[in-house]
């Protein structure tokens, strides 16, 4: 009888030990947030991330709270085949109030297990387009579009969403209110906060991306909030490109400072690392090189304004290459927050040159100016002869508070005043300020 009790004692605690016991435990929902954030790698990493995380805890959901005006095509991809291929459904909510997932975000929204919006929040408006907003040749129109619209097509249908609405706002560039998206089937729901998201759904099934139908667990949820990483805040703060471009000019300057001023070692510290992160910046953005070229090239411009005189012109050219190239700098769709602000680049050009120039003249005018120390500062120096100088031999003369060595093609007398003319070596070549003594003493004999 005694092992019978003890295999029932032992059950319970065997169960709670493999994890049945958690299934009657608090549901559990993982919060992202991407606010008004551009959509780049960083992101891509961060959502990532967090879906990782939801799946390693056993999370229920996970909840992505979004808003953006769009961002970089691949790393929109990367966010959806994240969410698409997620053990864990995935909730997208574009909010606050006022909040859009347009472009990029709209194909992010659409990828979601559950997609709902806010009231006064719009989505839509994910044409592609030229890095320059130009229209796009009508062939590469063609085959840009059919891509877009046939990956969006992917996955939309298997979601239970119109596709044939959806694929509007791809190949017509609507955008959609709150209430219009819900009426043509492209969310699930309007819903003023997160808890009526988890009230309204708790229970509720939804189709996954394989074709599973999955009840969402959200009764009662417990919300964890995981924000960036402090890694992942400094790297999106760096890859904005406005941050990118100050980091790369500020690089320049500080290593052209350094260059100019060895010894400094601030400015050539800061300057090194200033152009790496931002060139770390540029591989993780789509760079234009030409507009690097130009960045350069308005560098070079300055130089030569300081060392020409051109009245300005060589000065102009470069601050206007530097801002094109500032707002060239970023081959992305026209979107504000993706370019370089033009008023920036201009505000950053006007200084940059007139700091370049200044330094750059008050090199090359050092440089001309006669040696005050050192060996090569005695040529020219006044001095007096302390030990005759003869033809053929050596004296020595005073001059800049020290006894130095000298030579003459003419011999010149004790207390004769003497100019510095040359050196060799440590001797000092001297003529005299004035005929000597001697050579007059003998002209009037003769």
């Amino acid at each position: 009888m005694r092992r019978p009790l003890a295999l029932a004692w032992l059950l319970p605690l065997l169960l709670s030990l493999t994890g049945a016991s958690s299934a009657t435990g608090p549901n559990r929902v993982v919060e992202l947030h991407l606010d008004d954030e551009i959509i780049h790698s960083v992101s891509a990493d961060y959502v990532a991330d967090g879906i990782r995380y939801a799946e390693k805890t056993n999370a229920d959901a996970v909840l992505l709270r979004l808003h953006t005006p769009g961002g970089l095509n691949v790393s929109m991809r990367e966010i959806v085949n994240s969410i698409t291929n997620s053990r864990v459904p995935v909730i997208v909510y574009v909010a606050p109030t006022g909040a859009r997932a347009a472009s990029a975000g709209f194909f992010i929204l659409m990828a979601s297990d559950l997609a709902v919006m806010a009231p006064g929040t719009t989505t839509g408006a994910a044409s592609p387009v030229a890095a320059t907003g130009q229209e796009l040749p009508e062939t590469m129109k063609k085959k840009v579009f059919s891509d877009a619209a046939a990956f969006l097509r992917s996955y939309t249908g298997k979601r239970g969403r119109n596709p044939d609405v959806a694929e509007l706002a791809v190949t017509e560039a609507r955008s959609f209110t709150d209430q219009e998206a819900l009426d043509e089937g492209l969310i699930d729901a309007v819903c003023e906060s997160r808890e009526d998201i988890l009230e309204q759904f708790a229970g509720q099934p939804v189709q996954r991306f394989d074709g599973r139908t999955e009840t969402l667990e959200l009764a009662g949820a417990q919300v964890e909030i995981r924000e960036m990483t402090a890694r992942q805040r400094f790297l999106s703060r760096i890859i904005d490109p406005n941050i990118a471009f100050l980091l790369f000019v500020f690089g320049i300057l500080g290593l052209y400072i350094e260059f100019n001023h060895p010894g400094l070692i601030v400015p050539g510290v800061g300057g090194g690392i200033s152009l790496i992160l931002a060139l770390f910046a540029f591989h993780l953005l789509p760079i234009n090189y030409a507009a690097v070229l130009l960045i350069v090239l308005a560098l070079a411009l300055f130089i030569l304004e300081a060392m020409y005189v051109s009245h300005g012109v060589l000065a102009a050219g470069g601050v206007a290459a530097m801002v094109l190239g500032a707002v060239m700098l970023v081959e992305s769709p026209p979107i504000p927050e993706l370019r370089v602000d033009w008023t920036l680049a201009l505000a950053v050009a006007i200084p940059f040159a007139v700091i370049t120039v200044i330094l750059l003249r008050m090199v090359v005018s050092s440089r001309r100016w006669k040696p005050a120390t050192g060996q090569e500062g005695l040529v020219g120096q006044k001095g007096e002869v302390r030990q005759e100088i003869g033809d053929t031999r050596k004296g020595q003369i005073f001059v800049a508070g020290e006894l130095w060595q000298a030579i003459a093609d003419n011999k010149i007398p004790v207390g004769q005043s003497v100019r510095v003319v040359g050196m060799e070596g440590l001797t000092l070549r001297v003529e005299p300020l004035e005929p000597t003594s001697a050579a007059s003493s003998t002209v009037g004999k003769e």
